[in-house]
């Protein structure tokens, strides 16, 4: 794969934060693949899950200031299978942008970043984060990129609740919309998986209320979240399978119980890898913003009926995808997504994608996603 290069947008201005708090300025690391037409109206704005990265697509061995945390397995684009020439996300045709998430770990401002008034990481007083805020900021991107209206918006997961936050704040920006195994609003089962994940960093000896950058972090408590969401973007079958192929520690002992189930030892060993990439407060705000999530909240309107019908008079077009073995986002939370679009006569088709892969099909099997995205963007 070519090699890509990771930019950076700082906005110097103070960042009011919608659940309180402020942020006097911010940087948003970012990458771009194709190239930009003249009138700018070629752009595709990507939006990433939970724990990934701007990084999509190409071959990054390195960003500046993350040291270890951008360990090996982040060096190739996680959709090298969908973006590039004659993909899905075409860049013969397309200029596709996707951001680290702001609060994120792989350079834009987050918890590790130093607070320019204190010299300190921000640590317990980064802000709470909502996906208004994200976007919001994400817009002045593309104003600094000189992009108007967007060909497309395109989010898998957690990336999906953005792309609908983005299309209903800034519905004539946006002309298409592709959202992939994600939802409107955040079920009671999700909000409960997610606060068990804040509980376990929380608990952690180390922890120290989220202020533990100059002492040992919090990687127990960040292993043991990272494997109670595991279990949910794999399907269970695989977890099994994937448990019997791959080499894993087959004497792992905690205080006291020693680990012989090679499935736990699975899990254990995925959860010890995840924490060295990724830091323990990021996970916290990017969760606790995924629990919170309300579709009509973030784009401030009183009812889906309302927000969506800014779609309808922006002439938007949804693309929706469900997975059938989906864990993690359940095909009713896209059948109720669809509900309110349609109710609304917002112009959408549903896909359902028949997989044994579970939440991660997305990553895994793009012939089963380029063809509707295909046909969707030429339109």
């Amino acid at each position: 794969m070519p090699e890509t290069q990771t930019h950076f947008f700082h906005h110097a201005e103070a960042i009011p934060m919608r659940q309180g708090g402020e942020l006097p300025s911010a940087t948003l690391a970012y990458e771009m693949w194709g190239e930009l037409n003249a009138d700018g109206s070629n752009a595709i704005l990507l939006f990433h899950a939970l724990s990934g990265s701007h990084h999509a697509c190409g071959h990054n061995p390195e960003i500046p200031g993350l040291g270890d945390l951008w360990q090996p397995e982040m060096h190739e684009g996680w959709w090298n299978d969908l973006i590039g020439p004659g993909k899905a996300l075409d860049t013969r045709r397309f200029f596709i942008i996707c951001a680290n998430y702001l609060g994120g770990c792989y350079g834009s401002t987050g918890p590790a970043s130093i607070n320019p008034t204190t010299g300190q990481p921000y640590g317990s007083t980064f802000p709470h984060v909502t996906a208004a805020d994200q976007v919001e900021l994400q817009a002045k991107l593309l104003d600094h990129l000189g992009i108007g209206k967007l060909a497309g918006i395109v989010g898998p997961s957690v990336g999906g609740l953005m792309a609908l936050t983005f299309a209903t704040r800034f519905p004539d920006r946006v002309k298409n919309v592709i959202a992939i195994a994600s939802g409107y609003k955040t079920t009671v089962l999700n909000r409960l998986i997610l606060f068990e994940q804040i509980l376990a960093i929380e608990n952690d000896p180390f922890f120290n209320g989220g202020n533990y950058y100059e002492g040992r972090a919090p990687l127990y408590g960040l292993a043991l979240a990272r494997m109670i969401s595991h279990k949910t973007f794999v399907h269970l079958d695989a977890i099994e399978s994937r448990a019997r192929r791959d080499v894993v520690q087959s004497d792992d002992v905690l205080a006291w119980y020693r680990v012989r189930d090679q499935v736990q030892s699975y899990m254990l060993h995925q959860g010890k890898k995840f924490t060295r990439r990724f830091d323990a407060n990021t996970y916290l705000r990017i969760n606790d913003m995924w629990s919170r999530f309300d579709g009509a909240v973030e784009g401030d309107a009183d009812s889906p009926e309302e927000l969506f019908a800014r779609c309808r008079e922006a002439g938007q077009k949804w693309l929706v995808f469900s997975i059938d073995s989906d864990f993690c986002f359940y095909p009713e939370e896209q059948a109720d997504l669809v509900k309110h679009l349609e109710k609304s006569k917002v112009d959408c088709m549903h896909i359902t994608v028949h997989s044994d892969k579970g939440h991660d099909s997305f990553l895994l099997e793009p012939d089963y996603y380029t063809p509707h995205i295909f046909w969707m963007l030429g339109q």
